[in-house]
């Protein structure tokens, strides 16, 4: 019975430890979150419009081109995963790599925002920024980097404003949307009635969109990760990167109204952009009037928008100088892991540089 008794005690250790383990993790996540930093890198507010600020990053090193970057984030989320943490930011490779960067941060659409369409948010919003970043700059053209739903939107505004853009890239980009995938089919005309919703809400509400992309992978989402952070919580580095990383993914705004509805409508639903069909404040939206040169990131394990989706933008431009990219990474990895900071952006950088002179 003493034998017995002795091999029990260490189990007994062992509960111990990992419900002090359980009740850390718990007190760190729900009970007493603390309030990590994001988007650290040094920046001034050179312009505002309505929610609209537009941010200019300090450089860190000496200027290796001429041309600015304009980076151009989706309307869902906030654009600091491109500038989440030191180490983890896309902002910083390219600042290092002594690349002018700008930023635009779109805000939180309000209740009286939900008229805002495609022709507010291309031929105003990003026309204006363009133009400001020519002059704080004082260059006569800029370049532009746009990720996801940015992404296809600065595809657009290139397309419409050709002679403002010298090199164009592209960051899991949606422009076919009749490609298999989840959120093509959720949105899809015999699946989701946008008028009714939109007309309903307003704007597309924050929790709709956050409950969408979770349940697109829930073992991961709402299992894995917090498996993984129990496993790691002694560690202060993995900690303060799930952290920062579990900020903005629950650092959710609303899309307005009427720029979601489009989008809805004219994309995942009848593929305008694809089929030659868009038209934007009564113009046509033709893809082979950018001529610029062009660089098409793709993220290999993309669960939001498929590889197929993006990987025809080549095929519909007239550019010559065209180049396109997929990398082993998620949709969030490529602008966030260590993989990406180190074997992607570096490459990015001197794409940008070689062409922005």
């Amino acid at each position: 019975m003493a034998t017995k008794s002795t091999k029990f005690i260490p189990a007994l250790d062992d509960v111990e430890k990992a419900r002090e383990k359980f009740l850390k993790a718990l007190d760190i996540t729900l009970l007493n979150p603390p309030d990590v930093e994001v988007g650290a890198s040094p920046h001034e507010v050179i312009f505002t419009e309505n929610k609209l600020r537009l941010l200019h990053y300090y450089p860190q090193t000496e200027e290796a081109c001429s041309t600015p970057l304009i980076l151009v984030f989706a309307l869902v989320n906030r654009p600091y995963i491109l500038d989440l943490m030191p180490g983890r930011s896309v902002v910083e490779v390219l600042l290092k790599k002594g690349i002018p960067v700008y930023l635009i941060d779109w805000g939180s659409p309000g209740d009286e925002d939900k008229n805002l369409d495609l022709n507010h948010y291309i031929n105003r919003y990003i026309h204006k920024v363009v133009q400001k970043v020519k002059k704080h700059s004082g260059s006569d053209k800029v370049n532009i980097l746009g990720y996801c739903m940015g992404g296809t939107m600065s595809a657009m505004y290139t397309a419409l404003h050709p002679e403002e853009v010298r090199n164009l890239i592209l960051m899991t980009a949606g422009i076919d949307f009749k490609v298999e995938g989840t959120l093509n089919l959720w949105g899809d005309k015999p699946n989701f009635n946008v008028d009714k919703f939109i007309d309903a809400y307003g704007n597309a509400p924050a929790d709709f969109l956050q409950s969408g992309f979770l349940i697109m992978k829930p073992i991961q989402n709402l299992v894995s990760k917090y498996v993984n952070f129990y496993e790691n919580v002694d560690n202060e580095a993995f900690l303060e990167s799930f952290l920062a990383m579990e900020k903005w993914l629950n650092d959710n705004i609303p899309v307005a109204g009427e720029v979601y509805r489009e989008f809805i409508k004219y994309l995942y639903q009848e593929n305008q952009l694809v089929e030659d069909k868009l038209k934007i404040n009564g113009k046509p939206v033709h893809l082979k009037d950018i001529k610029c040169p062009v660089l098409n990131l793709i993220a290999e394990n993309d669960h939001l928008v498929p590889p197929a989706s993006s990987i025809v933008f080549n095929d519909l431009v007239s550019s010559e100088d065209k180049k396109t990219i997929v990398f082993p990474a998620g949709h969030i990895g490529l602008s966030v892991s260590g993989k990406s900071l180190k074997g992607l952006w570096p490459e990015v950088s001197d794409w940008i540089i070689e062409r922005s002179n």
